[in-house]
């Protein structure tokens, strides 16, 4: 085999695979620390949320923060409507992103602002994602499960491929071809 070849491919491998187990390290800490109580980006996400369901939807919502356990409920007419757990608030979707960029030559100017711009765009989405789960809980609560199972997790991670595509095929490309 010839590994001179495959160098690239490995070193992206590498440093992908390290800079998303350091993350997922970190962000473990952080969830360890907090624990039993709700961690605060949790927490922002909730309030978030409700913010922009309240504005969206005119419906009263407010995030009330569980004292039994790790989570945040968005509560309307004293009735609770969604759960927010720690995996709902969009960092591990963020690590991975945050990982492919760093591997991808993103350790530069250009790429800590791309890497700001998507984390803004992912949280973006994760708020409009739980907005939405929320019509669904309290309309359609039968279709729940697969709608946040299988839709909203699957485009959470289109967008996440396609801030990839962008990074890979417009901003690698022609930073590199400024370079020349």
């Amino acid at each position: 085999m010839n590994w001179k070849g495959n160098l690239p491919a490995l070193k992206f491998l590498g440093l992908f695979l390290a800079v998303y187990a350091i993350g997922n390290l970190l962000y473990g800490s952080y969830i360890e620390y907090n624990y039993p109580g709700v961690d605060k980006m949790t927490q922002w996400v909730s309030n978030q949320t409700c913010w922009l369901i309240n504005r969206i939807a005119d419906d009263e919502t407010m995030a009330v923060m569980s004292t039994s356990r790790p989570i945040t409920m968005i509560v309307q007419n004293e009735k609770t409507i969604l759960n927010i757990y720690e995996g709902c608030n969009g960092i591990n979707v963020m690590i991975v992103f945050i990982a492919f960029i760093i591997a991808f030559g993103g350790l530069s100017k250009r790429g800590a602002l791309f890497m700001s711009v998507g984390v803004v765009m992912i949280h973006v989405a994760n708020l409009m994602r739980i907005a939405l789960l929320f019509g669904i809980a309290k309309h359609y609560e039968s279709w729940f499960y697969y709608v946040h199972k299988y839709v909203f997790t699957a485009a959470l991670y289109v967008i996440v491929l396609l801030l990839w595509w962008v990074w890979v095929s417009k901003m690698v490309k022609t930073h590199d071809r400024a370079r020349q």
